[in-house]
């Protein structure tokens, strides 16, 4: 099996005690995604940062795909994350090796295609991470339902012109009825990328996280800043 690689960011203070892989959409990389760690550092000063490239480049483009996306169908995401999954999976093992963390202290971000491969991954670990984190994306299949899943934090632009917020409203739904706690917050007049308060929002959510202070189940998805 291919080895993937990219940017790291070191904690700012200390060893590692976290481990926050971002996950790029597609036609990007992982020196796009890495900018946003900075950003996040003061919330979780102890967190190592890694944005790994996707496996393929996209042709006649400098960036990379997880999987091929010809039209936004559900069906053809599917597909396409239980393909590059693996991929995923083992860099994700490899990167908590080298820093000699637990599963559960791993925490997923994702963009685009990357909330699709990252709810599709973090979803199913054997040791759920800690939490999730989905910008600007959809579930691909159905959720599994499981009691000790990870807490999930989505955003959205409402006026996306790409995947329509509407596979934000769906996701959240689909997490919370398969016992998942789920927390989404839809940015108004946003497109296909996220804004200074979803950033915001993104970091305060992490920080809860890297601090163990997130619910991680429960029998529906809220509000942001709500109780379910």
């Amino acid at each position: 099996m291919r080895s993937l690689s990219g940017p790291r960011l070191a904690p700012s203070k200390g060893p590692a005690s976290h481990l926050v892989v971002l996950v790029h959409g597609y036609g990007s990389d992982g020196n796009d995604l890495i900018g946003l760690a900075p950003h996040w550092q003061s919330q979780m000063p102890g967190a190592a940062f890694a944005a790994p490239n996707g496996p393929d480049p996209v042709p006649g483009s400098q960036g990379f795909q997880w999987f091929p996306i010809s039209r936004i169908d559900p069906h053809e995401m599917q597909k396409g994350v239980e393909s590059a999954g693996p991929l995923l999976e083992q860099f994700l093992d490899e990167e908590l090796a080298r820093l000699s963390l637990p599963p559960e202290r791993l925490i997923l971000v994702g963009f685009s295609q990357g909330t699709m491969l990252s709810l599709h991954v973090g979803l199913r670990r054997a040791v759920p991470p800690a939490a999730i984190v989905g910008l600007s994306g959809l579930l691909p299949g159905p959720a599994p339902k499981r009691q000790d899943g990870p807490a999930i934090f989505l955003a959205h632009g409402d006026a996306d012109q790409v995947i329509p917020v509407q596979a934000m409203l769906a996701a959240a739904a689909m997490l919370g009825m398969a016992g998942h706690g789920v927390q989404w917050h839809l940015a108004h007049g946003v497109g296909h990328g996220v804004d200074p308060e979803t950033m915001a929002l993104a970091g305060g959510f992490l920080g809860l996280a890297f601090r163990g202070l997130l619910r991680s189940a429960g029998p529906a998805s809220c509000l942001l800043g709500t109780e379910a």
